[in-house]
Formats: C-alpha cells, sequence, structure tokens
C-alpha cells in the first residue's frame, strides 16, 4: 500500500465510499420498496423488477450479499485511512485517532445517511436499478453467503425465532386493506371507494341485518277469496311474492308476476291455478354472513330468500337487490308510500316507521343507533324500555331524541326522530 501514491489512495478511499453508498442504497431501496407495485411493474415486464422481485423472494440471501460487500468495503476504507494517517503523521496516536473519526464521519455522510434517505425516497426506481448490479453479485458470492448464512441459521434456530417468507411478511390483514383504500382518496373516486368498503363489511354483516322484517313482507294469502288475490297481483309493486296458506308465518311458495299474467288476462285463475304456478321457497338461516349468502344466491340461481331463526319461524325476507345495495347503495324505485321517508324536514325531524331497519336509518339520516341487538326501530325502542309505550312517550336511545307517535297492536308503528348536531354534519 506504501508504494501507491498518496493521489491513487484518495481515489481509491473515494471509491470505496461509493461502493459503501450503493450497498446501502440498494438495502434501503430493496426493504422499503412497495411490493405490490413491483408486482404491477413485473406485469408489464419489466426486467429490474423481475431482478428486484427474485432477490426479494429469498431476503437471507439478498440481506448477506449486501451486509457482506457493505461490511468489506467499510473495513477497507477504515484501513486505508489508517495507512494515509501514519504515511502522513506517522505513528502518532493521536492522529490516528482523528483519522479514525474522519472515516467515521465520512462513512455515516457519504455512505450510511444520505444513501439510506436517498433510497426510501425512491424505492421503487432505485431497487429496480439496483437490481442489475446485485443479482450478478449474489451469484458470485453465493458460497460466503450460503457459508455465513449457516451461522445466522443456527443462531435463529437456537433463539427459537422463525422468520416468515417474503410473500407471508407482505400479506395484508382485512382492517390494513380497509385503511389502505381509505387512505387512497387521491386515486379512488369517493363512490368507488365507499363500494370496497361496503365489500370487507359484507362478511360481519349477516342476512338479518338487512332483511325486511316479517311485519313488512307483502304476501298472497290462498285462503283469501280470488278476486282479492287478483287485485293484490295486479297493484303490487314486487314481481316476487312469498304465497301463505291462511297462517302467514307458513310460506307454502314464491309467486312469479310474470307467471300469472295471462291467467289473469283471462280472467280465469283459481286458487289451483295460482298453487301450480308456485315456485319453492328458499330459506337461509338468519346468522348468514351476506357475503356467503351472495354467492348462495349465485349457486341457487336465485334472488329471493326467506330468513327463518334456528326454530325454523320466518323472520323476514331478503333479496338480491337488498344486498347489491348494501355494496352500491340504494337504486331500486321505492313505493309510493315510502318515497317521501327518510328525510329531514326544515324543523329537524323526520317520521319513520317503527318496522324500519336500524342500518338503514344510520345510513340515510347519518345516525349511530346501535347494530349489535335488535333490527329494526320498534325493537331497538322496546328493548331500551322493556315495555311497550303508549302514544306521546318520548325516549333517548344513542343520543338520539324520540316520540312515539303511534303504538298499535303491541308494536309501534311510527316514530318521530328529531336531528343532533352530529347527524345534522353527516348528512
Amino acid at each position: 500500500m506504501d508504494d501507491i501514491p498518496l493521489g491513487w489512495q484518495y481515489a481509491l478511499l473515494a471509491l470505496l465510499l461509493v461502493l459503501s453508498g450503493f450497498f446501502s442504497l440498494a438495502e434501503t431501496s430493496m426493504m422499503a420498496v412497495n411490493r405490490y407495485r413491483l408486482r404491477a411493474l413485473v406485469r408489464q415486464g419489466h426486467r429490474g423488477a423481475q431482478y428486484a422481485q427474485e432477490l426479494l423472494a429469498h431476503t437471507d440471501k439478498l440481506l448477506g450479499v449486501i451486509l457482506l460487500g457493505n461490511n468489506l468495503v467499510n473495513a477497507a476504507s477504515a484501513m486505508l485511512v489508517a495507512v494515509i494517517t501514519i504515511q502522513l503523521f506517522g505513528d502518532d496516536k493521536v492522529a490516528l485517532g482523528v483519522g479514525t473519526l474522519v472515516v467515521t464521519f465520512l462513512i455515516l455522510v457519504f455512505s450510511e445517511i444520505t444513501p439510506k434517505i436517498i433510497g426510501a425516497s425512491y424505492p421503487e426506481r432505485i431497487a429496480t436499478a439496483s437490481a442489475y448490479v446485485l443479482r450478478p453479485l449474489l451469484r458470485a458470492c453465493y458460497a460466503a453467503v450460503w457459508f455465513v448464512n449457516l451461522f445466522v441459521t443456527a443462531l435463529l434456530w437456537l433463539l427459537r425465532l422463525k422468520t416468515p417468507s417474503g410473500e407471508q411478511s407482505q400479506r395484508l390483514s382485512l382492517e390494513e386493506l380497509r385503511t389502505l383504500v381509505l387512505e387512497s382518496g387521491q386515486f379512488l373516486p369517493k363512490k368507488h371507494q365507499s363500494m370496497l368498503i361496503n365489500l370487507f363489511d359484507l362478511e360481519s354483516i349477516t342476512v338479518e341485518d338487512v332483511m325486511t322484517p316479517r311485519s313488512r313482507i307483502e304476501m298472497i294469502d290462498l285462503g283469501s277469496p280470488i278476486e282479492t288475490i287478483r287485485e293484490q297481483l295486479a297493484t303490487s309493486y314486487h314481481t316476487r311474492l312469498p304465497v301463505c296458506q291462511d297462517e302467514p308465518g307458513t310460506v307454502i311458495g314464491i309467486v312469479h308476476l310474470r307467471h300469472v299474467l295471462g291467467a289473469m288476462r283471462s280472467g280465469e285463475m283459481t286458487h289451483d291455478q295460482l298453487r301450480d304456478l308456485l315456485a319453492e321457497p328458499y330459506f337461509v338461516p338468519a346468522a348468514t354472513p351476506l357475503f356467503s349468502q351472495l354467492a348462495y344466491f349465485q349457486d341457487n340461481r336465485q334472488r329471493l330468500a326467506l330468513v327463518v331463526d334456528e326454530y325454523g319461524e320466518l323472520l323476514g325476507l331478503v333479496t338480491l337487490e337488498d344486498i347489491i345495495e348494501e355494496i352500491i347503495g340504494e337504486f331500486t324505485t321505492s313505493t309510493p308510500a315510502r318515497a317521501g321517508d327518510l328525510h329531514w324536514d326544515a324543523q329537524g325531524s323526520v317520521l319513520v316507521e317503527g318496522g324500519s331497519p336500524l342500518r338503514v336509518l344510520n345510513r340515510k339520516l347519518g345516525l349511530q343507533l346501535p347494530l349489535d341487538g335488535p333490527k329494526t326501530l320498534n325493537g331497538l325502542i322496546l328493548d331500551h324500555l322493556r315495555d311497550i309505550p303508549e302514544s306521546g312517550v318520548s325516549v333517548k336511545i344513542a343520543d338520539i331524541a324520540m316520540e312515539i307517535v303511534h303504538t298499535e297492536d303491541r308494536v309501534i308503528r311510527t316514530v318521530r326522530l328529531f336531528r343532533t348536531p352530529t347527524a345534522a354534519k353527516q348528512t
């Protein structure tokens, strides 16, 4: 080393610092790179991204070659500074100490901190470029990296530590995906963002949460006179109607209005003819997750299901449209009786039916009514009071003031809700 001119030694030191900076830059960018962006570049045919993905699939070997090169270069830099110091100042201990401080400062600034900041700021660009160098370097130093990793593996085994693979470490949980969608507002339209969030909720929502309660199901009773049935079919706003025999809780079939149009036009429709046109009812448990029910509808080619409890009692009815509306919002045409519902008036109040689902009220009126108990407003009030209230009684639940307007047959028919400042902001 003494035979090398001092100027060449300075140039060699600068080269070693650059190499150390490259290894730090490559390490930081490889560890900070977004794996999903990298996969997108791979699908586009980016060669550097393909190399980077191959290296990241074996993180132990990638870190092995980077740290092996970085430590060798740093050790060589320290040794070279010591040689230069001795040539300039002899064996002076103070000079050697200052030289150590100088090389430490140079490594920190030029080989560690600055490259790491740059690597963390532009990970995809630098990782794909450095992969062209790291890939052949790993092949050349594979034996040394393998030997070092033997001791690393043994040490991890002694510590009882199990390192996940590259794929496992990058898997996202459902909550992480939700956060990712919520923070991607600059890339996704608000409507698309809302739809994706609603999709995540389908696993935690059951058919009982979105079903039409039994008391609000429009049914055909075969025990009624045929003229009454014909009038009901002619004025119905639904294409499919459950059919019962005397008892509303006992559904014997589903009638499609399109199938009875011919008999209705001829005026010769009878109870037996209507019975022959019935389709077999499709029953589902109340606790079925909404996402599973959507798949069941697809597999069974159904659009309507009757919801029953654990004892087989009819609780309500759920349709394919109900599930789709949970994802994209309401799109079906409301019946005339409900067209003006769920809108705050000028006084900050709204008149709603007691059988209104709590989820609908929360979504449309910006409320925070609890969903972990009863599913309807009537059930929520009865559960809160533990009694059947009379008309005119007021109550406050979840910071929402309510007035019982009409009670009939032990059921709360109509309730007036009063808007709070929180609901006013959300609507």
